[in-house]
């Protein structure tokens, strides 16, 4: 791959939105790792919300005082979030993750991978209803994982039921072609980013 490719690759950033552990986001996101480094060739930042320490105080118009990750979201592309479901909803860590930066998401696309008995498929609707607020888009479809759980190996690893990896392939068909359009967006006006 030359030098050129390389600089035109996709930075990704995963956030992985559940703190439980031991828990279904590990098997889950080592799968996405997987898929997406492979199948799509982006250069993947796999950021574990467990291992975060995000103020949930000290919160100022802008984001946090200090985020560990701030460099990291801002160095993105797009975005992809996991996130379990939890009481019909996504869970805090996520909306503190996106409540402790702002225009580190801005002009950027966010997909989505829920899980849970549902998929998750109500937390990824409520968090297409935040992302806007902060200039980013959203992707129209998503990846629904109902109890994924019932398809791990006998090693844990997670085994995708038929549908899922092909599910897959259309939000990040979507999130390569916003994130390409946007990054040069974001290259030719960087004042409409404050």
């Amino acid at each position: 791959m030359t030098e050129e490719a390389l600089d035109n690759r996709l930075r990704i950033a995963v956030g992985i939105g559940s703190t439980h552990r031991p828990g279904m986001a590990d098997p889950l996101a080592a799968w996405l790792e997987r898929e997406l480094g492979t199948a799509y060739r982006l250069d993947l930042d796999m950021i574990d919300l467990a291992s975060v320490a995000l103020p949930m105080h000290e919160m100022r118009t802008g984001g946090a005082a200090a985020s560990p990750i701030a460099g990291r979201l801002a160095d993105a592309d797009g975005f992809v979030f996991l996130t379990p479901e939890y009481n019909h909803s996504f869970p805090a860590p996520v909306k503190n993750v996106i409540d402790c930066h702002f225009s580190e998401w801005a002009y950027k696309p966010v997909a989505f991978v829920g899980y849970g008995g549902s998929g998750g498929i109500r937390a990824i609707e409520q968090l297409r209803a935040v992302f806007p607020e902060l200039r980013a888009t959203t992707v129209r479809e998503s990846v629904p994982l109902p109890m994924p759980y019932e398809h791990l190996d006998a090693d844990g690893r997670f085994i995708p039921p038929p549908g899922a990896e092909q599910a897959l392939h259309a939000p990040l068909r979507e999130l390569r072609v916003w994130a390409e359009a946007l990054r040069s967006l974001r290259a030719a006006e960087p004042a409409g980013r404050e």
